[in-house]
């Protein structure tokens, strides 16, 4: 299987770590398949009121036009510690190198305190069982610390389905270890053959996969 990617998204190392056959039909042969939006609906919401509100742009209207369900999260989301740091951007796409291979994406809010600086990622669903492993901490966080030269960097889910955050801060050790991480399963992806269906398998490709 020809893997020539010229930029790995947390998304896709998600997809190939869950299900290699996924991955080939998704990122391989540019196969999307339909899914239902309503279900992403309510965290598109969130994500663009935070975006606006950061900005410091008007949000009068859209607060007033929350669901309930919406206004609860809101308002958590709205008192968090984070919320009161200096603003560097939101919805902030970034690009690291790490060897051979790029890795990117889109940071949902970059923030300052002092010296620091916190990457947020909201959750309307799970955290991450191993968030300081996600693909999402350890490619953010490489990506802040090369772009803006500095080791103080800390990453943060903001749970909103808990109300609660999870903070992962960056070490030199773990700077390593991200790396290293990253590259092998880049060199996986670049050497993989496609593999066998896995028996029982129903995700959206199943229909076409065989």
């Amino acid at each position: 299987m020809e893997n020539n990617f010229s930029l790995y998204s947390p998304n896709m190392l998600k997809t190939f770590q869950m299900c290699p056959r996924k991955f080939f039909y998704r990122y391989g042969k540019n196969i999307s398949m339909p899914v239902n939006d309503s279900i992403f609906e309510f965290g598109k919401n969130i994500h663009a009121l935070a975006s606006y509100y950061l900005r410091k742009e008007n949000i009068d209207k859209m607060e007033q036009s929350l669901s309930e369900r919406e206004l609860v999260v809101w308002k958590y989301l709205k008192g968090i510690k984070y919320f009161s740091y200096d603003v560097v951007n939101t919805e902030y796409s970034l690009i690291v190198r790490v060897d051979d291979y790029y890795f990117g994406g889109r940071i949902d809010a970059l923030l300052m305190n002092g010296d620091e600086f916190f990457i947020l990622d909201y959750k309307t669903g799970a955290v991450p069982k191993n968030p300081k492993y996600d693909f999402q901490t350890m490619i953010y966080i490489l990506a802040v610390k090369e772009f803006f030269k500095t080791d103080k960097v800390k990453f943060v889910y903001v749970d909103l389905r808990n109300r609660e955050e999870v903070e992962i801060s960056y070490s030199a050790e773990l700077g390593t270890d991200y790396e290293k991480r990253l590259i092998e399963i880049a060199e996986k992806i670049n050497n993989s053959d496609l593999p066998e269906k896995k028996p029982g398998c129903s995700c959206e490709y199943s229909s076409i996969c065989f």
